[in-house]
Order: C-alpha cells, then sequence, then structure tokens
C-alpha cells in the first residue's frame, strides 16, 4: 500500500523530447504550476529519443518518398499527393523554431550540439521510380519551402551530390535523384536532455528518474490518482493530479488502456524494432555528407525506408544505413516481452486480429527481415553504396516503434503510420501514439495538445 500522496497540477509520464516539449509550454502558459515528470529510466531521453534509437533526420518532407504517395483513381491516378510533406514540412519548421526560440531563451544552451545543416537526398532506380521521382519534384517545386530542391538524372552531377554512393556504379544506370542543401540532422536527445536540465532546476518542476507508473484512475473529483513505484528502492506512492499527459512511447499504450476512458477503446500496438549498420572507418565516413533515402520496398513499413545518414552524436561525426525491421513482442527498447500479450483487451482483440490479417505483405516482411543475417543486410546496404567493404560496418541496435492499429468502421483494426493525440471528453488526460514523423513536429503536436485540453 503506498503511504505517501503527493501533489501536482500536471503530470508527465515519459522523459523523452514531446514531454520535455509539453513540460516548456506549461511552464510558460502556468507560471508557478506544479508539474512532475516521471521516467522509468535513470535518465531522462534514453528510450526513443535517444541518439541512436532513431534516424535523427528533422522530416521535412525533403526527401522521404513516402510522403508523397501517388493519387489513385481513374482521373488522378498517377499524379503526386503532396498533402502530407506540406503539412509535416509546415509542423517541422514551426518545431525548429520552437528550438531556436528555447536557445535564445535560455532553456537550450548549446543549440549546434542539437541541430546541424546536412542535405537532404532522395535517390532511386530504374526507370519507373526515376518517372516517379521526376513527377514528386515537379510537383514540390511550385511550393515555396521546395523551391530549392534540384532534380537530375545526369550521372556526373549525381556524383557530386553523393560521390561515395556513385563509386562502382555503371555508367548505363538509370537513376536519378532530388537535393535539398538545407535540410537537418537532428539529436532529439540532446534537445530533450538540455530542456530538462532547465526545467530540473525550476522550483514549481520536479523530475522523477527510477520510477514507473503501474496505475492510473480517476477519482469521483475527476482529478486522477497515479500510482508510482520506485525501481531502485522499491516504494510505493502516489500522485493526485488534474492533468496527466502519457508521452511514454511505446508504453503509452498499456497506460492508456488502465485510464479506462472511453476514448481509448479499439486501439492496439503493433511492435516493430530495428537495427543499424554503423560505419567504423573514418576515412569512409568523411566522404559521405547527406541523408539519402531511397524508396521503400513493397510491403514494407515507412519507417523501414532505407538511408544512408550523415549523424553528428555527442560531437562526432557518424554514418549510418538501414533501419533493418525485426518483430518483437516489446514495447520499449528497455520493456518486456509480455507488454503485447498484456496490451490485448476484450476492446481491442478484432483491431489486433483484422490489423494482422490485412496487413499480411507487412508480416511476411517482417519475418524476412528477421531472418537476415550480417552478409544480407550488407548486399542491402551495396544497392546504396556498391563499394561497402563488411570490414567498415557494424551492427548496432536502433529503437523500437508501436505502430498504431486503430478499429475501423467495421470494427476490424487498420494499421497506422503516424501520430495521434488521443484526448478525454473531459480533457484531463491526453496521451501520444504512433512514430514517425514524431520528435521532428513535437512542438506543433504538444501545441495541439495544450489546444485541445485548455
Amino acid at each position: 500500500m503506498a503511504k505517501t500522496i503527493k501533489h501536482s497540477e500536471f503530470v508527465l509520464i515519459g522523459g523523452g523530447i514531446m514531454s520535455a516539449t509539453l513540460a516548456i509550454q506549461l511552464f510558460e502558459k502556468f507560471p508557478g504550476k506544479k508539474i512532475t515528470i516521471i521516467e522509468k529510466l535513470p535518465k531522462m531521453a534514453e528510450e526513443s529519443s535517444e541518439a541512436w534509437n532513431n534516424a535523427g533526420t528533422g522530416h521535412a518532407g525533403n526527401c522521404e518518398l513516402n510522403y508523397t504517395p501517388e493519387k489513385k483513381g481513374a482521373v488522378k491516378k498517377g499524379s503526386i499527393d503532396t498533402t502530407k510533406a506540406i503539412n509535416i514540412s509546415e509542423q517541422f519548421n514551426e518545431t525548429l523554431g520552437f528550438w531556436k526560440d528555447c536557445a535564445e531563451k535560455g532553456y537550450i544552451k548549446n543549440l549546434s550540439k542539437c541541430i546541424n545543416e546536412v542535405p537532404h537526398i532522395s535517390f532511386v532506380e530504374g526507370e519507373k521510380n526515376v518517372e516517379f521521382l521526376e513527377k514528386r519534384w515537379h510537383a514540390l517545386k511550385e511550393v515555396p519551402h521546395f523551391r530549392d530542391m534540384q532534380f537530375s538524372k545526369e550521372i556526373n552531377e549525381i556524383r557530386e551530390w553523393i560521390p561515395l554512393m556513385m563509386e562502382g556504379r555503371d555508367e548505363k544506370e538509370i537513376v536519378a535523384a532530388t537535393y535539398f542543401e538545407k535540410g537537418y540532422d537532428v539529436n532529439f536527445g540532446e534537445i530533450a536532455d538540455q530542456l530538462f536540465n532547465f526545467l530540473g532546476k525550476q522550483d514549481n518542476v520536479e523530475l522523477v528518474n527510477n520510477s514507473n507508473v503501474y496505475n492510473l484512475q480517476q477519482t469521483d473529483n475527476k482529478r486522477w490518482l497515479i500510482s508510482v513505484k520506485g525501481q531502485n528502492v522499491g516504494k510505493h506512492w502516489k500522485i493526485v493530479t488534474n492533468y496527466v499527459f502519457i508521452g511514454a512511447g511505446g508504453g503509452a499504450l498499456p497506460l492508456l488502456e488502465k485510464s479506462n476512458i472511453k476514448e481509448a477503446r479499439g486501439y492496439g500496438g503493433f511492435p516493430i524494432s530495428g537495427l543499424w549498420l554503423r560505419c567504423t572507418n573514418p576515412e569512409v565516413i568523411e566522404r559521405h555528407q547527406a541523408k539519402v533515402y531511397g524508396k521503400a520496398k513493397k510491403g514494407s513499413p515507412p519507417m523501414s525506408v532505407p538511408h544512408m545518414d550523415t549523424r553528428m552524436i555527442n560531437g562526432r561525426k557518424e554514418l549510418l544505413f538501414g533501419p533493418f525491421a525485426g518483430f518483437t513482442t516489446k514495447f520499449l527498447k528497455h520493456g518486456s516481452m509480455f507488454d503485447l500479450p498484456r496490451s490485448v483487451e476484450f476492446d481491442n482483440i478484432m483491431s489486433l486480429l483484422g490489423a494482422g490479417y490485412q496487413n499480411l505483405p507487412l508480416v511476411k516482411y517482417l519475418i524476412k527481415q528477421v531472418s537476415l543475417n550480417f552478409k544480407d543486410r550488407m548486399e542491402m546496404l551495396r544497392e546504396f553504396y556498391p563499394e561497402a567493404h563488411d570490414d567498415d560496418w557494424k551492427i548496432v541496435v536502433a529503437g523500437q516503434r508501436v505502430q498504431i492499429i486503430k478499429r475501423n468502421k467495421k470494427g476490424f483494426g487498420k494499421l497506422e503510420f503516424g501520430t495521434e493525440i488521443i484526448v478525454s471528453k473531459d480533457k484531463t488526460i491526453a496521451a501520444l501514439l504512433g512514430a514517425s514523423p514524431g520528435a521532428s513536429t513535437s512542438y506543433s503536436v504538444m501545441k495541439n495538445v495544450i489546444e485541445k485540453c485548455f
């Protein structure tokens, strides 16, 4: 039994960039009000926000081909739908402005450790893909943000953009690329860490680590009673609060289910793990300076779009290729193998079964990905970088993502590749589910939470 009951105006569950961003907005909007942020790991921003656990791309629609699908239908078939790319571009630039504003206010002490300019490039092979990329470029260049995007089918020009990737290629190979010079590499974990460093020094903000929220229930007076267990000392306590935000990445769904709010019914989660190939040769790393995105294989999830990325992590230039998808029943990298089974309830079992049936190509794709060995992964890398040597690369584990499974009109589940905010009718609890573009649009997403709840 919990012997201690604490009080806080706002409780944010999860110590990633989403909670850090929301906490800053609450700190400014409600001066002096108590804010408590609970994270089960020893440090903040060690799960999905941590640099090695995500692509580090400032997603703005510059190079991500899955953001610009071809339209379907007799009239519009084959034309490019730019809606998602434009929306994400606007949200990223709004979020970029927020980070710069935080630096000016002193919330972020060293912005150069957080964001760095790096070109964003789309690269494709084959006639159909080249035709698609050219149509995409024509559609996007009319939009102000994408006006500076360049397109080329000329081998020599593309070689200037990505010399490493063009080595060893047949001069007759049909390829094309778009080049956007002012893209960004973002260390989301560093941004969150610096924001939390500021927040932790404020009298009205409490950062609680090594603590796991295992239950939450609404009281008769519409407040929330949150049950917490300290990981190290084993102490239990409760927090009473007026407002709750669940931003715990893959851990958000189980907590949302415990809330028993009507709006959470029918939701499920589909966990997808990931691996990177990390370059260990400094000479190779130095010769590549871009984030290069290709086209996803048929049946693969958007988070598995192959890309070869220049990264800045802890002040050091890195080069990663991937991600390679996999399947696990964990909802978090530091989670439990029982996360998926425990998430199955009476009101979401049909959603889960329906999503599995309707996404058989994805299931087959994941089975194939899990069976890949190091040699197989290197062969996939050589489609991007033909001269890659096995000795220059090693496998590192990426983060865990939980894609949303949402009940459709027929009562079956549909797999959603995006982020979604769930807010209770009384606006006292909100949760964020889903993955990409996630952290790249963190300010816009959390601003939406503020607008919906207050």
